[in-house]
Formats: C-alpha cells, sequence, structure tokens
C-alpha cells in the first residue's frame, strides 16, 4: 500500500503521520460499528445477516491491525487504533438506538393500578397482562408487556404522564412466540363472534 501512495507522489511523512493514522482511525470505527450491529442482530434471533457481518467486520480488522504491524514505531497509529474502537463503539450504539430493531420486555410497578394507561395499551394493541402484588409497603401493582422497541419512547412516556413516580424495567428479548400469540388471538376472535351469534 506504501507504494501505492508513493507512486501517488504522497511524501512519507504525510503518509505515516496522516494518512495510515486516519485510514486505521476510519477502519476501526467501521469494524467496532459492524460488531454493535453483529450483536443485536445475534440477540434478535436474525441469523442469516449475523454471519455476513462477521465477514465484513474480520476483514476490516485484519486490515486495520495489518497496518498497525507495518507501522509499528508510529505511535501515531496506536492513537488511532484506540481513537477508532472508542468512535466506534459510539457510533454502533447509536446506529443501534436509530435501528430500534427487536422487542422488549416491560415491567410497570405502582402502588394503584393504573387503568388510564391500560386503554391506553388496548388502544394500541399492546399484549399485556396485570397482576397483583405485594410490595415492601404493601400491595402494588404489577404490568407486564412485550413491545417493539420502536413504539418503547411513545410507551414510557405515557407511564410518565399517568403516574410520575412509577418504577419501571426493560429488558431485551431474544424471541416471542409469535405463532402462539396469533392462535390465542384467533381463539378470541372465534369466542366473540361465537357469542355475537348466539345472541342474535
Amino acid at each position: 500500500m506504501q507504494d501505492l501512495f508513493n507512486s501517488l507522489g504522497i511524501s512519507d511523512n504525510l503518509l505515516n503521520y496522516v494518512l495510515m493514522p486516519l485510514l486505521i482511525f476510519v477502519a476501526r470505527i467501521g469494524d467496532v460499528s459492524i460488531n454493535t450491529l453483529r450483536i443485536m442482530f445475534m440477540m434478535n434471533g436474525k441469523k442469516n445477516i449475523v454471519p455476513i457481518l462477521g465477514f465484513f467486520e474480520a476483514m476490516i480488522w485484519l486490515l486495520a491491525i495489518g497496518q498497525i504491524f507495518q507501522n509499528v514505531n508510529n505511535p501515531l497509529s496506536y492513537i488511532a487504533y484506540a481513537g477508532g474502537f472508542a468512535t466506534g463503539t459510539y457510533v454502533g450504539m447509536t446506529l443501534d438506538e436509530k435501528l430500534a430493531l427487536g422487542r422488549v420486555l416491560v415491567r410497570v410497578i405502582t402502588p394503584q393500578p393504573l387503568p388510564e394507561l391500560l386503554e391506553f395499551m388496548k388502544e394500541k394493541n399492546y399484549r399485556f397482562t396485570n397482576v397483583g402484588g405485594e410490595g415492601r409497603f404493601g400491595k402494588v401493582n404489577l404490568l407486564f408487556t412485550v413491545m417493539k422497541r420502536e413504539v418503547l419512547k411513545e410507551f414510557i412516556e405515557k407511564v410518565k404522564e399517568v403516574d410520575e413516580k412509577a418504577f419501571y424495567t426493560i429488558e431485551s428479548v431474544k424471541r416471542v412466540s409469535e405463532e402462539e400469540l396469533n392462535v390465542m388471538e384467533d381463539r378470541v376472535g372465534f369466542r366473540s363472534r361465537f357469542f355475537s351469534r348466539a345472541r342474535t
């Protein structure tokens, strides 16, 4: 690669102290960002795209580490490598938030039931389970729901609107038994149609 740059009239100083560190920096951003996305897709069970991302991640990493070995006496290469890793981590997390892939499990715990929140969830067609429980200071209400990450922000805003002191936790969900949920919906739909016909 050095011969290629020299043939273009680029001096060794410019190559070693500017271009090479910059290439290493960009390569590290690329492979770390891809690594973050690969883990995200793997957690969501996307088997088809994970190997492709892994291939490009490994290829870019090898190119970056190869340039490090060729410029082992250049301290800027190490700074670029570490800086690219840090920046790539930030970029990967930002992409993860923007894509908002997959589903999350949300638990909401309040001192009393929140009928307004339940009505909101019914209007949005969210699946949920609402049960009573026992807390340190007495009775509490527990609400469980699994939803797409893309609608999580809207839901949390509604929770805070209804009860700003509500306690909630959020966890990533690897897989959801959609088929079972669809069967349950079909059964509910069948029962409602059956009873409506029976009344007529």
